[in-house]
């Protein structure tokens, strides 16, 4: 059989390295999004559209998939991952790979520590060869402090001297291609951490180097946070206690996990933030 892997999420800063790192490899890719027209992928890469919220279109996916990368928007699950995961079987794919996230069923760490619990438990008790991937905070979290940056003004730090095991994205979807193709990964759940754990402070240090400019930061109280992400951010009141908890999380230092995950799956370490920083230089600079 040819091996065709579907990536969902594919247009997004995870799915869309996958993508391109499979399409690199020569691998048959079948890339899901909801809006096919704006799709930007390698040449070759196959471009269906699908919805969580519409069972027909996954199956016509999932149609001759033999794996499958399952990343689902942030929010509460409502039975979506189950309901791929069970289309996943139906159609017959073999290995799923799941995009979860650090402190997953924690319930210090908030409400967003539920959002995978369902989606992980479905994708372990599939019967596939499965494997869940929990990334810390992102490296390029820290490109939404770049029209700080553009008007002169500090970036806001919500989170204190609480550090975290910042990684790079690349090396996320790097460890969920080689899950989707090497058999050797199937029954793990690698907990995905850069090879430090550092702070908001400590990020914007790194950054200034980088730019050979100053990168101020700016701490928030709780309260001043609470009123930065209704004003700046638009989030209603639900959902900014959530976030609230989430970052009284980092901030007590439940997320400065640092572990070694990346250089098993890889074979190599993982990339610093300062990599990931001098790379994308550009962006910062053009703000």
């Amino acid at each position: 059989m040819v091996r065709m892997i579907l990536v969902t999420g594919a247009t997004g800063t995870i799915g869309s390295d996958v993508v391109r790192q499979l399409a690199a490899r020569g691998t048959k890719v079948r890339a899901l999004t909801r809006d096919p027209a704006k799709a930007r992928v390698p040449a070759g890469v196959e471009v269906v559209r699908g919805d969580y919220g519409d069972p027909a279109s996954l199956d016509a996916a999932l149609a001759g998939a033999t794996a499958a990368f399952l990343l689902r928007p942030p929010g509460p699950d409502g039975g979506a991952d189950a309901a791929l995961v069970a289309a996943a079987r139906t159609a017959g794919v073999q290995r799923l790979v799941k995009l979860s996230a650090i402190a997953t069923g924690d319930p210090a760490s908030g409400p967003s520590a539920q959002w995978h619990v369902d989606g992980e438990r479905a994708v372990r008790d599939s019967g596939l060869a499965w494997t869940v991937l929990q990334p810390s905070s992102f490296a390029s979290n820290t490109l939404t402090w770049m029209k700080a940056l553009g008007a002169g003004q500090p970036v806001p730090n919500m989170t204190g001297d609480g550090a975290s095991g910042v990684i790079d994205p690349r090396d996320i979807a790097e460890v969920a291609v080689r899950a989707l193709l090497d058999a050797g990964h199937a029954g793990r759940t690698y907990v995905l951490t850069g090879p430090e754990a550092i702070t908001v402070p400590g990020q914007a240090a790194v950054l200034a180097a980088v730019l050979g400019r100053p990168v101020p930061t700016r701490d928030l109280s709780p309260d001043e946070t609470r009123d930065f992400l209704r004003t700046a951010w638009g989030m209603d009141g639900s959902r900014v206690e959530g976030v609230l908890a989430g970052l009284a999380f980092v901030r007590a230092g439940g997320n400065a996990s640092v572990t070694e995950d990346v250089a098993e799956a890889l074979g190599r370490p993982a990339r610093t933030f300062r990599t990931w920083a001098d790379d994308n230089r550009g962006l910062f600079e053009a703000s």
